[in-house]
């Protein structure tokens, strides 16, 4: 950047961070001086957690999504903001940056906006307009546009000379001249790039001969749709089924028995744009111009990007289903601590068994096996027998249905046990048993039988043992190896962030993967923190903290609040409140003459304090009451109450269900179409959007969330395609209305070995078949 461009852009620099606020502010129906105050915070490296508990006052209340979209949109506009230094330098350096263009510029909030102003300047390859131009025929253009009542031929003949040898090597470079300034008009691109968006529509066609392969997107084999109005679901359902070469997909403009003959509304929109419309009938070779134009430069560039935006809105609402039920599923509501037999079922290589204690610490493993049913029954008896066990949790892979039988009877033998026994998701637990992070936990134990550890520890606390798995693994969301990987990532490591904050988490037995996503840490500190733990033995207080190698004052501020200390030398420790307003608590206590532990958990007393006496000029109002709220209910889990289903005896299989049962189960996934339910029979059935409720429904996440227990009527059942649909509206006995149930990715549960499905949910919590 050269001087006078970087002058420019500083000098304005502060009224442009304003526009960026203003922009941001309005977005989130927020005030400026909140957004500010936001994105100070964020710049001197707090964590949207800690901003969203602990800075309250700050920012107004913005909480953690808020506090999400304007860390999104601030590297947005702030990427905006240094290419419009970039663009109007180079602008600059040509000669060419007049005021208006410059203004034009500074206006612009988006980046295809500005790309669309700087392609006319933006340096390129030597194309035909700038050899016809080096040639002397940008002034024969010139004339042609302004003179279309004469004859192009006679204009073209002064034109003949060495380089130009006749009049048709001249007007085709007068017509390279004319195609490359129409074709960066920024003003009729940005018209022609709206109407085709709002009226083009997507067609589809099964490439000859691939129908037997492409069976799954049969749907798709001769189907049209507006391109503006396709859901996010169809989009990548077809983007995929291009990239597979099974399906031709074409971008379509206009009806296909329109005349070639015939200018189109864009071909018109372009002539109109540059008051030539009227004499194009006229003047055949200018309306040949603009016919070339639209067709061979226009049109193609603005159909890729017309399939780019589908692409991006698409990958940004799949981000958004995964992301909310990832979330659901990480909050679903823990088992609890109790001890607990994992089973990892198999065929050939037997069931794999781990139990472990009320704290998640393994004690013992075996390997059984189905057809030695009797001793399979044996053996784990004696291990629930031995260890306590109250809660056994099954796999949902191969060999399932075969183990959840034989649990079942473990059940019934051993009464006194009072047994329950849940069908939990594996999804991604073999990831989880091979990783590093597994061979380190558990360096003597075989591979096969870390996944059964893990079965057993997602019932127990589902937050705690999910966050050692990469959450793309999880299996809780669609088309997620077709959408942006980058965005994903850093959507969903967001959401396990803000879940992991939400709960808090014990420093004294956190794992290192469950402390890594703790506010202001990492992977080193959270390793430090186990090492200086295992070394000097259990924390204390939460300032003990600060003897950890590297977690200085900055750090622990932003720590300290999200980690608990149970029964240490401060009470205060257990709780949510951050260790910078302990000071206020003691003025609490001073002024009701009581300690701390008579404080906490007494609602009565806590009931007794008023809040508007502790304001300061550090404490407001807001954080006053978080700490009310944290002293009448300390380390509060967010999560639900665990519930577990009841499932059908006898219905099994896709092939046992029968058109009007009532069966319960649990809501494995949502989508913006519907709810997938997990009814038992390893494939999950869908509830559309229009069978969820008696009332119109347009968010399905309105009615039922993932981990739900849900009660469902089986509508229709497609064995062959593995399509089972339902309906919550138990009481309608009115003949069911064909839906739309486009979904060429099927919810199908995952075996082992396999790429996680999109179904298996929060089945790992809530399924009992008593």
């Amino acid at each position: 950047m050269n001087d006078s461009v970087r002058a420019l852009f500083f000098i304005n620099e502060n009224s442009r961070n304003m526009n960026i606020n203003q922009i941001i502010a309005s977005e989130l129906n927020a005030a400026e001086q909140q957004i500010q105050s936001a994105i100070q915070l964020l710049d001197e490296g707090a964590t949207v957690p800690f901003i969203a508990r602990y800075r309250k006052e700050a920012t107004g209340g913005l909480d953690d999504t808020q506090l999400r979209h304007l860390d999104e949109r601030l590297h947005y506009l702030r990427e905006l903001l240094e290419r419009k230094a970039t663009v109007l330098k180079s602008i600059e350096e040509q000669g060419k940056l007049t005021p208006e263009l410059k203004a034009q510029i500074d206006e612009c909030d988006n980046k295809t906006t500005l790309e669309d102003l700087y392609l006319p300047y933006k340096p390129k390859r030597r194309t035909k307009a700038q050899i016809a131009r080096e040639n002397g025929l940008q002034e024969l253009a010139d004339s042609i546009f302004r003179q279309p009542e004469s004859n192009p031929e006679t204009l073209a003949e002064p034109f003949i000379g060495e380089n130009v040898p006749d009049v048709k090597a001249a007007l085709d470079g007068a017509r390279a001249i004319l195609m490359e300034q129409f074709a960066e008009d920024a003003e009729l691109i940005g018209a022609l790039r709206e109407k085709l968006w709002n009226e083009s529509e997507i067609h589809t066609q099964v490439i000859a001969g691939k129908e037997e392969s492409g069976e799954k997107f049969k749907d798709y084999f001769d189907y049209r749709e507006p391109i503006r109005v396709m859901p996010s679901h169809r989009a990548l359902a077809i983007l995929r089924g291009r990239n597979e070469e099974i399906l031709m997909v074409a971008l379509k403009y206009q009806p296909d028995e329109t005349p070639i003959t015939e200018q189109s509304e864009f071909e018109q929109q372009i002539a109109k744009h540059f008051n030539i419309f009227n004499v194009l009938e006229r003047n055949k070779w200018l309306r040949d111009t603009v016919r070339l134009t639209w067709k061979a430069k226009i049109f193609l560039s603005l159909e890729l990007e017309a399939f780019a935006k589908l692409k991006e809105q698409a990958d940004t609402d799949a981000i958004t289903v995964f992301a909310k039920n990832l979330k659901d599923l990480l909050l679903a509501a823990p088992a609890g601590r109790l001890p607990t037999l994992g089973l990892d079922p198999g065929y050939r290589n037997g069931v794999k068994c781990a139990v472990v204690d009320d704290t998640g610490k393994l004690v013992d493993t075996v390997i059984v096996y189905l057809h030695q049913e009797n001793k399979m029954l044996m053996e784990l008896a004696r291990l629930i027998k031995m260890h306590k066990v109250k809660l056994i949790a099954i796999g949902n892979g191969t060999a399932s249905r075969e183990t959840d039988k034989i649990a079942g009877e473990l059940v019934k033998m051993l009464p006194e046990s009072n047994l329950h026994k849940i069908v939990v998701s594996e999804a991604g637990a073999s990831i989880y048993s091979a990783s590093e992070l597994a061979a380190a936990e558990f360096p003597d134990l075989d591979v096969s039988l870390r996944g059964a550890v893990s079965i057993a520890r997602r019932l127990q606390d589902p937050l705690a043992e999910l966050v050692k798995i990469d959450p793309k693994s999880i299996g809780v969301g669609q088309y997620q190896h077709d959408v942006n990987q980058s965005q994903l990532a850093k959507s969903l490591d967001a959401v396990v962030e803000d879940c992991v904050n939400a709960v808090g988490v014990d420093v004294n037995t956190a794992s290192v993967p469950l402390l890594a996503r703790i506010s202001g840490l990492n992977q080193t500190l959270a390793r430090n923190i186990v090492a200086y733990r295992n070394e000097n033995g259990a924390f204390k207080n939460r300032k003990s903290l600060l003897k950890v190698p590297r977690l200085g004052e900055k750090t622990f501020e932003q720590a300290a609040g999200f980690l608990r200390i149970l029964g240490g030398t401060e009470p205060l420790d257990a709780s949510a409140v951050h260790p910078e307003a302990y000071s206020v608590v003691e003025k609490m206590l001073a002024k009701q003459q009581i300690s701390a532990n008579d404080l906490i958990g007494n609602r009565e007393k806590v009931k007794q304090i008023k809040a508007s006496d502790f304001i300061d000029e550090r404490f407001g109002l807001p954080t006053i009451l978080d700490i009310l709220a944290e002293l009448e209910k300390p380390a509060r889990d967010p999560r639900g109450e665990f519930k577990m289903a009841t499932f059908t005896e006898g219905v099994n299989e896709i092939s046992d269900l029968q058109v009007g049962m009532i069966l319960e189960g649990v809501v494995s996934n949502v989508a913006n179409f519907g709810a997938f339910v997990d009814i038992g029979v390893h494939q999950d059935g869908l509830v559309h959007i229009s069978m969820l409720a008696d009332k119109f429904v347009s968010d399905p996440r309105d009615v039922v969330k993932a981990s739900d227990v849900v009660k469902v009527k089986v509508v229709e059942v497609d064995v062959a395609r593995k399509r089972i649909a339902l309906t919550m509206r138990l009481d309608d006995d009115k003949p069911t209305e064909k839906r739309d149930f486009r979904q060429p990715e099927k919810q199908q549960r995952s075996g082992r070995g396999q790429q996680p499905s999109n179904s298996a949910m929060a089945d790992a919590f809530a399924k009992l078949k008593r």
